[in-house]
């Protein structure tokens, strides 16, 4: 058998120890013999092996032959290691001197390899005890070493490898318990170690959340105390760091498996679906979200029915729900965003959506953002679909907007070439419109006469924005969107949201001009705008190409920021403050852990599919590559390769375009 190890680390010196060391280090570990069982034979046939070693390396001729050949031996490359041949009769003390050594690993996969036939030895012989001793010694060792390195999932493979093996022979029900509780106390571990792996590895993902059901099921659900490995702070911190590796349509799955046994379960599938609901634009899943949190029958809830009733267009539902069950603290928080009903709602929704919703899901990123989500046409033809008679708003004389945001009704003005109203002749009649010129009348009253001004140049039955809406009479969705636009888009107006709760600093209406400030930091920016004199992008009507450079620029800099460095050109003028926002979190959480991101990501097409004075919508298809990298740059794993089709959002504010969201393309 060889030994892959040399006479130095045999012995236990190094080749600068001297003579009398070396003689005192030989005696010491004769002295010191491993006391777990082991026969005499083998324990004399170590003692043998440290003397040939001793003999060597105290002859000095012998020894610098020797030390000459393991020089050479490192100047031939990697590939080659230096080796000991020991007999037969004297391996199982040479594995036990390389387990001493601190190469666990290899002898036990040496000891698994002579327990295996053809080379079983005989059944019941003192070489076949203490084979099987040090196997199970070396597979616990070595399992320390391997979770110590992070390896997880290697340690567990060898746990279960020496269990199979001990279990075989029959032998050291000891021994054999402590694998099995090593094994056990991997669990957390090991689903870490799978779940963060790329989503492009399905086995092992699938394991992962197999384990992951295998632990909750331990406990007796997420609430539960059954094991006494983990306690319920413990389990709450390990779960929260599990739900940033897991896709929004893996915790759905999940959530929904254990919602029977545990209420924190079923509210979390809950989350789940509204989140998937909101970024995909599937109204279908916030109801089945809304129809499992009615059916709780838990206490407090009402706000956030009234947030699903809002999403799903049903607005005198969400007033009811919010008044009924908001408390006081909340309604006063509510009233200093607005003093009307359906701006208070638009604001919490806005603000719970990014706070408690969107937030915590390995494949999701989207924004709170009302006017996309109720700009998309299959929520539109959804409320449309599921829209009753009393939730219509009422067919009268009134702005349809001015009665869902609580304003004075308007009268109507005739049309003229100077005052700029619009005479409504019939109910469903479609105006052709300047709805750039519109909005800059507006900015124009906003400046000159403060915000009355604004409110009385509205047309007096439909605000038609930029975006094109139903054609036929305005239904309660598309009022809606119409107020959220007006509250959250325009550029003359911006709804701020911070969570509610003391000490919060509250959302506020207010006019602004400029772009939006990042809520956090900029992040590192060391070039200046002269450095891509494209951008920011001021024209009013970009083409492709000009929309693909700026996506392109953004796409750059986001991978320089995950790679630790700085950007070329400053975020604010390619981004909106939200997209800013979730790339500073994932930049700080990449540093929390020592590891950086290398990204790759070439645009192969891009078709814009909507476009207006504000907005642009773009089917991009991408050609992707990432790669972590660990504090020492050595990657992390294998690098994932994907082609996506994601449908990124423009908006322009300030007259410049900037980054709104993105999704995976329907």
């Amino acid at each position: 058998m060889e030994l892959p190890i040399d006479h130095f680390r045999l012995l236990g010196v190094n080749p600068t120890t001297d003579l009398q060391s070396l003689l005192r280090t030989l005696q010491q570990r004769i002295d010191r013999a491993p006391d777990q069982g082991f026969t005499q034979e083998t324990l004399l046939a170590r003692e043998e092996l440290l003397r040939a070693s001793a003999d060597l390396l105290s002859d000095s001729s012998r020894r610098q032959a020797y030390e000459s050949d393991l020089t050479a031996l490192a100047g031939s490359g990697p590939a080659l290691m230096p080796a000991l041949d020991v007999p037969t009769s004297k391996e199982v003390g040479g594995l036990l001197l390389l387990l001493e050594a601190g190469q666990a690993f290899e002898s036990f996969e040496l000891a698994y390899r002579a327990l295996q036939p053809p080379q079983t030895p005989a059944l019941g012989s003192s070489r076949e005890a203490d084979l099987a001793l040090l196997a199970g010694l070396c597979c616990l060792a070595a399992a320390v070493d391997l979770h110590q390195q992070r390896r997880y999932e290697a340690a567990a493979q060898t746990l279960q490898q020496g269990q199979q093996l001990l279990q075989r022979m029959g032998q050291l029900p000891a021994i054999r318990q402590q694998l099995s509780d090593e094994l056990d106390g991997l669990r957390p571990y090991r689903v870490l170690d799978l779940l963060s792996r790329n989503l492009t590895a399905q086995a092992e993902r699938a394991e992962g959340l197999t384990l992951l059901e295998e632990l909750v099921a331990r406990r007796g659900g997420l609430e539960g105390f059954g094991d006494p490995r983990m306690g319920p702070e413990e389990f709450q911190a390990f779960f929260k760091q599990i739900r940033a590796f897991l896709t929004v349509q893996e915790q759905v799955d999940l959530f929904s498996r254990w919602a029977d046994a545990s209420a924190a379960a079923d509210f979390l599938a809950s989350t789940a679906l509204t989140a998937s609901g909101f970024a995909q634009r599937k109204p279908e899943r916030i109801a089945a979200a809304r129809e499992r949190l009615e059916a709780s029958g838990q206490d407090g809830l009402q706000p956030l029915l009234a947030c699903l009733h809002l999403l799903l267009g049903q607005v005198d539902k969400a007033r009811s729900a919010f008044e009924q069950g908001a408390t006081p603290e909340l309604k006063r928080w509510a009233e200093q965003q607005s003093s009307d009903s359906l701006a208070q709602l638009c604001a919490y929704c806005r603000d719970w959506l990014a706070r408690d919703v969107l937030p915590g899901y390995r494949d999701l990123e989207a924004d709170p953002d009302l006017e996309a989500y109720f700009a998309d046409r299959d929520v539109q033809a959804y409320v449309e679909q599921h829209d009753s008679p009393s939730e219509r708003l009422p067919a009268t004389a009134e702005s349809a907007l001015a009665w869902d945001l609580g304003l004075a009704p308007i009268s109507a003005a005739p049309a003229s070439a100077s005052g700029g109203f619009l005479e409504q002749e019939d109910e469903d009649e479609q105006w052709d419109w300047d709805g750039t010129a519109w909005l800059e009348s507006l900015r124009e009253a906003w400046d000159s006469h403060g915000p009355a001004s604004w409110m009385e140049r509205m047309p007096q039955w439909q605000l038609q924005l930029p975006w094109e809406w139903p054609s036929r009479r305005t239904t309660t969705g598309v009022a809606v969107a119409a107020g959220v636009a007006l509250l959250a888009v325009a550029s003359f107006v911006r709804l701020r949201s911070p969570a509610p709760g003391p000490g919060r600093t509250p959302i506020v209406v207010q006019p602004v001009a400029p772009p939006a400030v990042p809520s956090k930091p900029p992040l590192p920016v060391k070039a200046t705008l002269a450095a891509e004199p494209s951008l920011p992008l001021r024209e009013e009507a970009p083409s492709e190409a000009q929309v693909q450079a700026l996506l392109e620029a953004w796409l750059d800099a986001k991978a320089a920021i995950l790679a630790g460095k700085d950007s070329r050109i400053p975020l604010e003028v390619l981004a909106r403050p939200s997209q800013l926002d979730r790339l500073a979190s994932e930049r700080d959480a990449d540093q929390a852990r020592g590891e950086t991101q290398t990204i790759s990501t070439n645009i192969t097409n891009l078709v814009i599919n909507e476009r207006d004075a504000n907005r642009i919508a773009a089917t991009v298809g991408l050609s992707y590559t990432d790669q972590r990298l660990n504090a020492k740059g050595d990657p992390q794993g294998e690098p994932s390769k994907m082609k996506l089709r994601n449908l990124y959002v423009f908006g322009r504010d300030g007259g410049i375009w900037r980054l709104v969201s993105f999704q995976k393309a329907p």
